[in-house]
């Protein structure tokens, strides 16, 4: 089968792999339907890189596909049903696991990062890692299970309620995804940023009431002007925005911080925190939410096929990565065949 296979720093390269058998009678086999590109694909692949990644693997841990074999201790799934895959892979036996934050686990691991993914045609995850999805979902929507699971687990930690005001700083594809579920949540007023005018349309069809681009206007200003007196929450999807979500917030409102760059040092002045009552809240892939992610996708609440901008097939990979890394793309979606 043909494999994308991070094979060195900086390179991506299709190969032909054999298809990979059941590694105990937990495991299931998929084969995989669709995939898509998420921007932690470009940062494996940058040089330098921007994420860890293992050398050899199959890329891709946004996927969905078919049970073709099942091993005997599987009971959750069967063979025909489609699923969706949790790329997360967790000890169970941690402090973390065992206290209920398993996506905080001592000994975790990725699918599509760290474990062969969904880059080709075939794939061997376990069971507990998949979630069964109606084939009614189109697959190129159910490919986004994963990026929206990263939402629903921040959605909670801000508790968006009937018309508060939102600011959401980066309308890439958590941003947009952002957009739509808390637009779903009764949002009000939502204002997205971005230096793309690309990514602003998007953000205008993902229910945004109004879009900036830093570089042509002062968000600060428009902030002030469409909210008053600050934004209910604001929702950093950048991962460098604190200093600038402590202006925009107002008194005794959230912050919710998403995004992550590893390499950012940010001054923050406490004063303005503590003086002004904001709380401010970290979130980090999910905890338990596919099942919430399926029902969302099931019920068709959010448009997610507005941010599909490119399908390609595998052998078009390359071509799919450049468009990623050109800012022209918000969701790639690459079919095996």
């Amino acid at each position: 089968m043909l494999a994308g296979v991070f094979d060195r720093i900086g390179s991506l390269t299709l190969k032909e792999k054999e298809i990979p058998t059941l590694n105990s009678e937990y495991d299931v086999k998929i084969k995989v339907e669709a995939a898509s590109i998420c921007g932690t694909d470009v940062h494996i692949l940058a040089d330098p890189p921007g994420h860890p990644a293992t050398t050899g693997v199959v890329l891709g841990h946004e996927f969905v596909g078919e049970i073709v074999e099942t091993g005997s201790g599987v009971s959750t799934v069967q063979i025909g049903d489609r699923v969706v895959i949790d790329p997360t892979l967790v000890c169970g036996n941690c402090s973390y696991c065992k206290s209920g934050h398993a996506h905080m686990c001592e000994n975790s691991s990725t699918i599509g990062i760290f474990e062969d993914g969904g880059w080709t045609s075939y794939c061997v995850v376990p069971s507990m890692n998949v979630h069964k999805i109606s084939k009614d979902v189109p697959l190129e929507v159910a490919c986004l299970a994963e990026p929206l699971s990263v939402v629903v687990n921040g959605i909670e930690k801000i508790n968006i309620q009937p018309g508060d005001n939102v600011v959401i700083l980066g309308s890439g594809p958590i941003g947009q995804i952002f957009t739509q579920a808390v637009k779903a949540a009764g949002a009000g007023k939502i204002i997205c940023t971005d230096f793309s005018d690309f990514r602003l349309e998007y953000s205008t069809k993902s229910g945004a009431t109004r879009t900036v681009n830093p570089n042509k206007e002062d968000i600060i200003q428009i902030v002030k002007e469409e909210m008053l007196i600050g934004a209910d929450v604001v929702i950093d999807c950048v991962g460098v925005l604190l200093n600038q979500s402590l202006e925009l917030v107002r008194k005794g409102g959230k912050i919710l911080l998403v995004g992550m760059n590893d390499h950012a040092e940010t001054t923050v002045r406490q004063y303005d925190i503590t003086r002004n009552e904001i709380t401010i809240q970290g979130t980090y892939i999910q905890n338990f939410d596919f099942p919430k992610v399926t029902k969302i996708l099931e019920t068709n609440l959010l448009n997610l096929d507005e941010i599909i901008t490119h399908r390609i097939t595998l052998d078009k990979i390359h071509e799919g990565m450049e468009v990623m890394r050109s800012g022209e793309a918000i969701k790639v979606i690459v079919y095996p065949e």
